[in-house]
């Protein structure tokens, strides 16, 4: 503790590592077992037969104050990441050796970025400096800064990095690609028969690439990574680029399937109409470029810049740095505004219009002057077609199904993504410590969703919401111990602020 005292990063990095871990325990180990009380100011679980507490506040936000702390011989003593770790594996079932490793890469990543940005000055765009705050990660998530892979800090956006995009030439053979990837083409020239293939300098470091294709060097300008850690912004195209990443970044590799690549721009030309319904924006995702030889591990997803569809007099800013706090006048006003602009768009998209958006916390920006005023909806990768609703013939079949969920599990996935990562967030950073004033936000969030309900006649899943139906809140401490995919991470039931 001592040491922890004299590197103050360090310090954070630990703080916020047991925090996200203690949070992902109550939700889906001493929660699920009913093994969580309230005991105001503090919360009490109890994992491993030992008893744990700690001051917390913003409802299903889990917002914690203080050390938490552990019953030792009769006393509360403060509680390290390094003990929850160990009272994590003995509650959990079967055996993960990786765990506590990862636990541990994610601390020393949080207090390398912490590092980081106390030399650098964040970008004057106030957009990309709401993409790169997310200092914390996921906060349930037990390693949310985790990275496969070396060298990450150079990518980083916490850290304010700026890197060139690496250029390879491709025979125009082995060009693959759909759509119109023509602002990619802005970034340079490739010699006579070949096509110009930008790359993210770290993939290039992980890939054996084919003799055929040309390294033609750097870009003569940086680029600037968004959330996402592998999509950037173009400040000469004015795009953002998707690229794959050889990586796992928390629980996934970060690369670009074939069928993403082809499904993004399939999804491009079917939701244009289905936004313009719904009187939102959102980022189109128009083309895709790769070479057949490296097809997923080359592949780049163009995509639209926020600064390109934003209402002229707003300010785009990424969700999740708002849920880091919110400074407003009048949080009531302040809230409605933001549940009409981000929430009842989902909504309306899933019940008219049989589409499954993902409206988690990186995944939407929400444009500003004093009040929040509209919503972009991006990423493609995780918007989905409710099956049954949508004629897919004459696609392939494998990206008929990626692009594809049954109505139930769409609906869960709304739910979680906008419910649970999402609004609980944003109201948690309105609110404060003012429990009062969070449950005053919830009711006008149920006065406006049963208002859109009663406009459409009230489908009975979001009655069931409105009623106080227990939320689908994503385990990702469950997946990341049994080591699955992320697909196949599933949800545990917590309690809903609607009720």
């Amino acid at each position: 503790m001592e040491s922890l005292l004299l590197d103050p990063p360090a310090a954070r990095a630990e703080e916020a590592t047991l925090a996200a871990l203690l949070r992902c325990c109550v939700r889906e180990v001493a929660g699920v077992r009913g093994l969580v009380w309230s005991a105001p100011p503090y919360l009490l679980l109890r994992m491993a037969g030992t008893l744990l507490r700690v001051r917390a506040h913003g409802g299903a936000a889990l917002r914690f104050e203080g050390a938490p702390e552990r019953l030792a011989g009769g006393a509360w003593v403060p509680l390290t990441s390094d003990e929850l770790v160990r009272l994590t594996s003995r509650e959990l079932s079967g055996h993960n050796p990786e765990f506590s490793g990862q636990v541990a890469t994610s601390r020393e990543a949080i207090a390398a970025i912490l590092r980081a940005r106390a030399e650098v000055v964040p970008p004057a765009d106030p957009w990309l400096a709401s993409e790169q705050s997310l200092v914390y990660g996921h906060p349930f998530h037990p390693s949310p800064k985790a990275h496969g892979g070396s060298g990450w800090l150079r990518f980083a956006p916490e850290a304010h990095a700026e890197f060139p995009l690496r250029l390879l030439g491709v025979p125009e053979e082995l060009v693959r690609q759909e759509g119109d990837p023509g602002a990619l083409d802005l970034l340079g020239t490739a010699p006579p028969g070949h096509v110009l293939l930008p790359a993210h300098p770290w993939q290039v470091e992980l890939l054996k690439l084919d003799d055929r294709l040309l390294d033609l060097g750097e870009t003569s300008w940086p680029v600037s990574p968004t959330s996402s850690v592998r999509t950037v912004y173009d400040p000469v195209s004015e795009t953002c680029l998707k690229f794959s990443l050889d990586v796992r970044i928390t629980n996934c590799v970060r690369k670009n399937a074939w069928y993403e690549l082809a499904g993004a721009v399939e999804l491009t030309r079917r939701l244009e109409p289905v936004f313009a319904a719904l009187g939102t924006k959102w980022l189109p995702e128009p083309g895709y470029r790769t070479t057949a030889s490296h097809i997923e591990g080359l592949g780049v997803i163009v995509r639209e810049s926020p600064w390109a569809v934003c209402t002229p007099g707003l300010t785009p800013t990424l969700a999740g740095a708002l849920a880091l706090g919110v400074e407003t006048a009048d949080p009531l006003a302040w809230w409605s505004a933001y549940v009409s602009a981000v929430a009842l768009p989902v909504l309306d998209a899933y019940f008219t219009h049989g589409v499954v958006l993902e409206p988690h916390l990186q995944n939407v920006l929400v444009a500003m002057d004093d009040l929040p005023r509209e919503a972009i909806f991006r990423d493609l990768e995780g918007t989905k077609l409710v099956a049954g609703r949508h004629d897919l013939s004459g696609l392939d079949p494998a990206v008929a199904s990626a692009l594809t969920y049954d109505a139930e599990r769409g609906w869960s996935r709304v739910v979680y993504c906008l419910v649970v990562n999402h609004l609980t967030e944003i109201a948690a950073a309105l609110a404060g410590h003012d429990g009062t004033l969070l449950r005053t936000l919830w009711q006008e969030a149920r006065r406006l969703v049963a208002e859109y309900a009663g406009e459409i006649g009230w489908p009975v899943r979001l009655s069931d919401l409105l009623a106080g139906e227990p939320l689908p809140a994503k385990a990702n401490l469950t997946v990341r111990w049994a080591r699955h995919a992320d697909r196949s991470a599933g949800y545990v039931p917590i309690g809903n602020p609607f009720a």
